[in-house]
């Protein structure tokens, strides 16, 4: 399973990750965290659950442009949208979290084979929350290279030296990490 996941048991993925993929991987993964910012959940004081159900979060759009492409406006008009962000950008934030998390976790647990690597096994939860994670990632990297919708081919040519080649590779890798666990997890 060189470098593509394949069908695990029970519906789940695995992937064989050499110790500089693992790396990289986990490297985004804590940089998407750390974009992210800590949620209620993170901090020292107990967890108040009905005072998150009505914890209101921010009405404006992030102006970070990876943010704003992670927590994009939901309405066109203004004010929906803001009402609509200030119930909801919490628990995004929460579950994007969460699965950048499940990144790091389940890469920590890794135990290195003989030649540095390991294979990753995900159960059913686990893929859905490295697909989530895997597409958060492309996403924030998008915005940081001003990919759009249309086809940006001359990011793909660019010479070495450029310095956001090492950018452009890791977003395509990721996109195939991506496309290889969504053909794996669909039935």
């Amino acid at each position: 399973m060189p470098g593509y996941f394949q069908t695990a048991a029970e519906g789940g993925a695995a992937i064989a990750l050499d110790e500089v993929e693992i790396s990289i991987l986990r490297s985004l993964a804590v940089q998407l965290l750390e974009l992210i910012g800590p949620g209620a959940a993170d901090t020292a004081e107990p967890a108040d659950p009905l005072a998150e159900l009505f914890a209101e979060g921010p009405t404006r759009p992030p102006e970070d442009p990876a943010l704003a492409r992670l927590f994009p406006d939901a309405y066109e008009e203004e004010a929906d949208s803001s009402e609509f962000r200030r119930f909801t950008e919490n628990d995004l934030r929460a579950r994007k979290r969460d699965d950048a998390l499940a990144v790091v976790r389940s890469l920590d647990a890794l135990t290195a084979g003989g030649d540095g690597g390991a294979v990753l096994t995900l159960d059913a939860g686990q893929a859905r929350q490295w697909l989530g994670a895997l597409n958060d990632l492309r996403l924030t990297m998008g915005a940081r290279l001003e990919i759009s919708d249309d086809e940006n081919s001359e990011l793909y040519r660019l010479p070495d030296s450029d310095p956001r080649k090492p950018l452009v590779m890791a977003y395509l890798w990721l996109g195939a990490l991506q496309e290889s666990l969504v053909e794996t997890l669909m039935p």
